[in-house]
């Protein structure tokens, strides 16, 4: 028999295999973020509204593909999902760097779209399938922190080397990159379907989530919300948001850097830190006190720095203040996240988790269109920044209900459902 150590061992190398291909494929898709709002031109764009609907549309292709590769997955194993997202990503991030012009892109964006929804649906049942009961909040942080890697590569490289041997090289470069996921899961990861029968379907939340159709609606408005945001508005609008407030060239103790350096830099600070904080948050949310009053107080901290950044403040004060939002926000994500898998343990997974990715899909689709609209508006980053500020509060007061609604009327100890004693 199998000693709980190697189980444990084994369903972490599933989730850090899982996380490591994904990883590698997001490289070209995050390098997007930080440079194409800077050298659009070099894409054969020729207006900068386009780069706002690039960034959108592979999240709107999502939406309607998530139900069919949600069904796909009922039919087929983790690792052939796998597989198909990494070809599929690896082409498209080769095509930036080949193909121009604007409805060439749609195709590369949309294509990209399809890899992520098999990417994220995967990785979600993935954690689900193979992480124990009393530790979802770990392995989920887990998860989140190394797919997220890719990001920390694609920014921080991606905003040094362009500037340095342009856009079309680097974005080949990262496509032939991404193609070493393919060797990582064909021999790594074990043939294991994902279908309902498969996903256990106790935890040790002892049914909370079942049939609470409260909670299940306020983590779907979460998951749009902090999408939208976070993955949306925050990411799309930061190398704009930088220029706006510092000018093209910022400068840092007397040394000049380019925009796409400091955002770059920036948002890789948190993937730096998001396999470590990611990790350490899913274990605290495991505890007695549970997810949710974490949660609360990180939308909290967030409800109050999200507007400030729209401020314009010495440089050290806001650089402080985005590295703040930052943290706040891996806390937020993996969070939203772990709460999402206690309730797919309560129903059909896949089908939980395919809904799920659409509400996300559709929030950060939104946001970089959104981002986008407010700040070509007089006081545009103003109004942007601190109505992101009012939405996380209404998140917070959301969950607040939930959690003193629950302390009144159950006097159970609860563990995985964040709502302790």
């Amino acid at each position: 028999m199998v000693s709980n150590r190697k189980m444990k061992k084994l369903e972490n190398n599933h989730i850090i295999i899982v996380s490591i291909a994904t990883a590698l494929c997001l490289i070209g898709d995050s390098m997007l973020y930080i440079t194409l709002p800077i050298y659009w031109k070099d894409a054969g764009l020729t207006s900068i509204w386009q780069v706002g609907f690039l960034l959108s549309i592979n999240r709107f292709v999502r939406l309607p593909a998530n139900p069919i590769i949600g069904w796909i997955y009922k039919k087929i194993t983790l690792r052939t999902g796998l597989l198909i997202a990494v070809i599929i990503g690896s082409l498209t991030t080769v095509g930036y760097g080949v193909v121009e012009g604007f409805i060439g892109w749609v195709i590369l964006r949309g294509l990209w779209g399809i890899a992520w929804s098999f990417f994220r649906i995967g990785g979600l049942s993935a954690v689900v399938l193979f992480a124990e009961n009393n530790s979802r909040g770990k392995a989920m942080g887990l998860y989140n922190g190394l797919h997220r890697l890719g990001s920390l590569f694609g920014m921080l490289l991606g905003g040094i080397l362009v500037p340095l041997f342009g856009f079309n090289i680097i974005s080949i470069l990262f496509g032939i990159v991404s193609v070493a996921g393919l060797p990582i899961i064909l021999f790594r990861l074990k043939e294991q379907p994902i279908s309902s029968e498969t996903v256990p379907k106790k935890s040790t939340n002892k049914g909370f989530f079942k049939n609470d159709i409260g909670s299940t609606i306020t983590i779907m408005f979460s998951g749009f919300f902090i999408a939208m945001l976070i993955q949306g508005i925050l990411t799309a609008t930061l190398s704009s948001l930088i220029e706006y407030h510092f000018g093209e060239k910022p400068s840092l103790l007397g040394i000049v850097i380019s925009v796409t350096a400091l955002s770059g830099s920036i948002q890789s600070a948190r993937w730096v830190w998001e396999p470590f904080l990611g990790t350490k948050v899913g274990i605290w949310s495991d505890g007695k006190r549970g997810r949710i009053p974490l949660y609360i107080g990180f939308l909290a901290l967030s409800s109050i720095l999200f507007g400030m950044l729209s401020l314009h403040l010495a440089i050290f004060v806001w650089l402080f203040m985005i590295l703040l939002v930052m943290a706040a926000s891996t806390a937020i994500t993996t969070l939203t996240d772990a709460i999402a898998s206690d309730v797919a343990r309560e129903t059909n997974a896949i089908s939980f988790l395919t809904i799920y990715s659409i509400v996300q899909d559709l929030g950060a689709a939104i946001g970089p269109f959104t981002g986008y609209y407010f700040i070509e508006k007089v006081n545009g980053y103003y109004y942007l920044y601190w109505g992101s500020s009012i939405v996380l509060l209404l998140l917070m007061l959301a969950w607040c209900s939930i959690f003193l609604y629950k302390k009144l009327t159950s006097n159970q100890v609860i563990h995985t459902d964040g709502l302790g004693k």
